[in-house]
């Protein structure tokens, strides 16, 4: 009934009715008496029409609530889980900083260090290449 009253339609057909004194003015007495009427159906309609929609609004709400608490729980976790990586990431960076830097080298062809930062040398992993000498 709710429908039916929350329509279009029904707000044409009141308009309608509304203007049949107009043209009848000796029907005024009789439509009078079924506007009142109709108007003490559609208010308690509408009410309970809106009290069931508030409700499964209110129920809607509760359960978005619940799927959003349980999203920002697992976003949580997950955010927990990257800190404790990029600790362990951070941590073994600042072991290997503190390591002494070996120094390799290979039948005096070439020399790596180990542990420091390659430079941009083209490819080369230290830039201090060192061939054989010459003369």
């Amino acid at each position: 009934m709710t429908v039916m009253f929350g329509s279009i339609w029904c707000v044409y057909m009141f308009t309608v009715f509304s203007l049949l004194p107009v043209l009848h003015a000796s029907w005024q007495g009789p439509l009078l008496y079924i506007s009142n009427c109709i108007q003490l159906v559609a208010l308690p309609a509408l009410m309970v029409g809106n009290a069931v929609i508030a409700r499964g609004t209110d129920q809607r709400a509760i359960e978005d609530h619940t799927a959003l608490v349980e999203i920002l729980n697992d976003v949580r976790e997950e955010l927990a889980q990257l800190r404790a990586f990029t600790a362990g990431i951070a941590r073994t960076e600042q072991e290997n900083k503190d390591r002494p830097a070996d120094v390799i080298a290979f039948a005096n062809e070439a020399t790596i260090t180990v542990n420091e930062p390659a430079a941009p040398t083209g490819g080369r992993v230290d830039g201090s290449l060192s061939g054989p000498t010459a003369g």
